[in-house]
């Protein structure tokens, strides 16, 4: 009997140490479990979403930013290139009215000096033409206050109304925009 009792004592001890080790395994599988969860937060999807808007819109900003820096540096590239352009054509008119100018402290003859006048005068209208910039033709024209400014009225009664009979200062456009309106007088036979 103490045989039996002997062996009833080691299978409860062996079946006790089992079950210490079967709990032993269970608190290290629940502290595992514990541990992974302290490590990786669950995140909610929402979140997760949010956050990826959130980098998008910082690449964009980003983008946006870079893109108007850029812009801003090539229209001041041009504005330049286009302003340098525009002086080219006249310097050569600079420099010939500067001939001019010396060519009258001289004394040298007046005709000559005319006729240079002239030509500086053509070249003008060269560089105009190549900028593409075209007069306003107004005299005997209907008057138009698109292009055209009124500063008098006059009479005349071999003009209809409305018509351009005098013109005091040309004006000038660049294909549709008027840069400078013509200063004239408008016919009127009231």
């Amino acid at each position: 009997m103490k045989e039996k009792q002997a062996e009833q004592e080691a299978a409860e001890a062996k079946a006790a140490e089992q079950e210490t080790a079967e709990a032993a395994e269970a608190e290290k599988a629940e502290d595992a479990k514990n541990a992974e969860e302290a490590a990786e937060p669950e995140v909610d999807p929402k979140d997760a979403k949010i956050e990826e808007l959130q980098n998008r819109l910082l690449r964009l900003q980003a983008d946006f930013e870079n893109f108007r820096r850029r812009t801003n540096i090539e229209k001041e590239q041009l504005s330049t290139f286009v302003t340098a352009n525009v002086v080219g054509k006249f310097l050569k008119v600079l420099d010939n009215f500067e001939r001019a100018e010396a060519s009258v402290e001289k004394g040298d003859n007046v005709d000559a000096v005319v006729d240079g006048m002239k030509k500086i005068r053509r070249q003008f209208e060269d560089a105009f033409k190549d900028l593409k910039v075209e007069e306003i033709e107004a005299q005997n024209a209907k008057f138009d206050p698109n292009i055209h400014e009124a500063v008098m009225r006059g009479h005349n009664p071999e003009l209809d109304d409305e018509i351009v009979d005098m013109v005091f200062e040309k004006g000038y456009k660049l294909g549709d925009k008027v840069i400078r309106h013509s200063k004239v007088r408008v016919n009127t036979n009231e």
